[in-house]
């Protein structure tokens, strides 16, 4: 089967930094996302930045761990990179590519490749994708009116 890559788009009206916070704190990705619990290794409160090598543990809502995944590419205010590193979808690579948008903002390209697919799971993983972007759109957006 061939690889699959999906992409999905959305525009915040919050600066590239905002939304890359964001990206950076898993304590903040349940309210923001569907998943239940974010964990990172090392855990939260480690007195040091998150850097490319952590891990992260995303659990649902019943306490089943979804996957963990690595982060493999942070430029802070530009990208956002991660692989999966256990999990049914070991060979998931993504990237979240933050850009400044033409009339202020921050574009958020979301882009994800999967080497090995179950067949027919490519609309159900795009929508997730458009989901998750424009949720992280939203939650930029509010931390942006949060402090006006």
């Amino acid at each position: 089967m061939p690889p699959l890559t999906v992409t999905a788009t959305s525009r915040s009206s919050a600066s590239a930094g905002v939304v890359y916070a964001a990206l950076l704190d898993a304590q903040s990705w349940p309210s923001w996302t569907s998943y239940h619990e974010v964990d990172m290794e090392p855990p939260a409160g480690v007195e040091r930045p998150v850097r490319a090598g952590d891990r992260r543990t995303v659990r649902n809502r019943r306490g089943g761990v979804i996957c963990r995944e690595q982060l493999v590419d942070l430029v802070p205010g530009q990208r956002f990179g991660y692989e999966q590193a256990s999990g049914p979808l070991w060979s998931h690579h993504g990237a979240v590519i933050l850009t400044r948008a033409p009339d202020g903002g921050t574009e958020i390209t979301w882009s994800a490749r999967y080497r090995h697919t179950v067949p027919l799971l490519g609309p159900f993983r795009k929508r997730h994708l458009q989901i998750l972007s424009d949720d992280l759109a939203a939650y930029a957006n509010s931390m942006v009116n949060r402090h006006s």
